[in-house]
């Protein structure tokens, strides 16, 4: 069995099992945790992770939020100045971008269909890097979690620390990780 299917099966055993309502939106999140070479093969085996997940009766969204920094640069006023100069976009990426990546979670999250049996699933989260911290913008959707929100995170999980393609400092977050270590929550 390959890795997207191994850790398609780890996600299935999770997600069948009764879900507790009462959680904190960031108990709600689930991370699938694989190596940042597998984008595409994760890509390409996406509907194993559906199927899982209809399967065990629970809806699916899927956001693939992998061209969000190319469309909110098109619509951001000044954008030639800031490819002229690149450190002045510091300050609107903290701030703008962040609203702009969360609002198109948050559009998902709060759609009408979706509801507290419906998982959210969003990838693309790897063209964050470099322009804001995928902690930072799930912060501001965590209250809108409905049912689950599941995030294929390429990067690693050891020691509570998530780290977004091997690269950055990692941050702990109250999320499941599903990784292909020792069992779903290692």
């Amino acid at each position: 069995m390959g890795r997207i299917e191994e850790l398609a099966t780890r996600y299935r055993g999770h997600i069948g099992a009764p879900w507790q309502r009462n959680l904190a939106g960031d108990q709600k999140a689930i991370f699938v945790v694989y190596p940042k070479t597998d984008e595409r093969k994760l890509r390409a085996r996406l509907e194993l992770f559906e199927m899982a997940t209809t399967s065990t009766g629970h809806g699916w969204r899927l956001l693939d939020i992998g061209d969000t920094f190319a469309g909110w640069m098109a619509n951001t006023d000044y954008r030639e100045a800031y490819f002229e100069d690149p450190e002045a976009l510091a300050m609107k990426l903290r701030s703008d971008f962040v609203q702009d990546a969360a609002g198109r979670i948050r559009e998902i999250l709060t759609a009408e269909g979706t509801d507290e049996d419906t998982v959210v699933a969003v990838q693309g989260v790897g063209c964050l890097f470099g322009f804001t911290r995928v902690s930072l913008v799930l912060k501001e959707v965590v209250k809108d979690i409905r049912g689950r929100l599941l995030v294929f995170f390429p990067g690693e999980y050891e020691e509570n620390k998530y780290r977004l393609l091997d690269a950055r400092d990692g941050w702990n977050y109250l999320a499941v990780p599903i990784t292909l270590h020792n069992g779903v929550n290692d």
